[in-house]
């Protein structure tokens, strides 16, 4: 393997390798507490505060887009809080609605842009191959201070408005590096894979890791967007698990109960 071809999927490698980690603990909270489509619903804001922030201001500052992302992502969260104690029944129908709300403003303040539609891909699809060792280096201590947090403080940070916010923090750096969906298989598709299984963390962690590793190697030899491969990979990684975890006699007997 050639140096340049290193420099180019190293950064990608820890940084899908970083996400790996940190989604597969919030995405097995977030399925015991029901609430599948948060992430999707707080990518999509952060990405309307990244989208905003490029058009305020010409070549913002990394900062700006940090600010008006995260700012987006916290405000979303804490509404998202906000209806999980006042209407806890309605509180999925409320978070899908707001992605949708989020996504279409998107489309709205792009539709006249040169390059509308090539930033619309890279919010949804990302573009992990060009991340770069800074981009690591600045958004690794957000991952790293997220994990010390949930297994130090375990308690605090599973509950109120600490797990909304952690949530918030991981969501804005994992959307601008690997893009919304993602974002939502690297939370969700190890924890089902991990469902039924007694261990059920190592086990997503298994799931998340071997996805990234194969889909950035499969879609760097075939030369695809590695994003899709990677959700595709996600998808496949799971399926392969689940049933290897739980025997295809007890998948069939489950559907027809």
């Amino acid at each position: 393997m050639s140096n340049e071809l290193i420099e180019i999927i190293g950064p990608a490698f820890v940084a899908g390798l970083m996400i790996a980690l940190t989604h597969a603990p919030l995405g097995l909270e977030v399925y015991k507490r029901g609430i599948i489509f948060i992430d999707l619903a707080i990518a999509q804001f952060a990405g309307l505060g990244m989208v905003t922030a490029n058009l305020i201001w010409q070549e913002p500052a990394w900062w700006m887009v940090q600010i008006l992302a995260l700012g987006s992502a916290i405000a979303a969260s804490l509404v998202f809080r906000m209806t999980e104690r006042i209407l806890p029944e309605e509180q999925e129908a409320i978070i899908g609605s707001s992605f949708v709300l989020a996504g279409a403003t998107v489309i709205l303040l792009l539709a006249d842009q040169p390059h509308g539609g090539e930033e619309i891909q890279h919010l949804l699809s990302g573009q992990i191959l060009f991340v770069s060792w800074s981009d690591v280096i600045f958004h690794v201590p957000v991952y790293l201070f997220i994990l010390i947090l949930w297994f130090k403080w375990s308690e605090h940070a599973r509950q109120g408005k600490l797990f909304y916010l952690l949530f918030a923090f991981a969501i804005t750096s994992s959307v601008q590096l690997v893009g919304v969906f993602v974002v939502f298989a690297s939370l969700i598709l190890p924890a089902l894979a991990a469902l039924k299984s007694k261990q059920k963390l190592p086990l997503a962690w298994t799931c998340g890791i071997a996805s990234v590793i194969i889909g950035i190697v499969v879609s760097t030899l075939i030369d695809a967007p590695t994003g899709p491969v990677i959700v595709l990979t996600f998808v496949l990684t799971a399926v392969t698990i689940r049933i290897a975890t739980e025997p295809f006699s007890n998948l069939f007997s489950t559907s027809l109960k």
